[in-house]
């Protein structure tokens, strides 16, 4: 038996995040892909203690929903770790993604600069493509 191929998206509620779910959504649905959204959660907001609001995922299955994927082809994970470990991990045996995708930059993004630590990261060191979606990317 075959695994169903998958494509993964970050999701930390941060804009570009959002842009990246429905980017993430539409090619899955031209692929015939299912969708895991991945949200990364550390050690502080295991505690309550990151100093932001906790993510939820309804924003993102809406949005996926909307951009055309089947409610049912979409799956919310929230994964301990680092961002780029947790998204790396779904590239590994035995979740093996297909693709990966984030927002240029996340929630902690600082102004001026064209990509975040995250995606700088998961472009040098996935083992499968990885699609950095642009801040400007606003979908169709």
């Amino acid at each position: 038996m075959t695994a169903q191929r998958c494509v993964v998206v970050g999701y930390d509620g941060s804009t570009d995040a959002q842009s990246a779910v429905a980017w993430a959504a539409r090619t899955a649905a031209a692929l015939g892909a299912r969708l895991r959204v991945v949200h990364a959660v550390g050690l502080l907001e295991h505690a309550g203690m990151a100093g932001h609001t906790p993510v939820e995922g309804d924003v993102a299955l809406k949005i996926a929903s909307e951009a055309g994927l089947d409610p049912g082809e979409v799956e919310w994970h929230v994964v301990d770790g680092d961002p780029c470990t947790a998204m790396l991990r779904m590239a590994e045996p035995p979740e093996v993604a297909a693709l990966l995708v984030v927002g240029s930059r996340g929630a902690g993004g600082h102004a001026g600069t064209l990509l975040g630590s995250t995606s700088l990261e998961l472009a040098e060191h996935s083992p499968v493509p990885v699609t950095i979606v642009p801040t400007s990317y606003r979908a169709p």
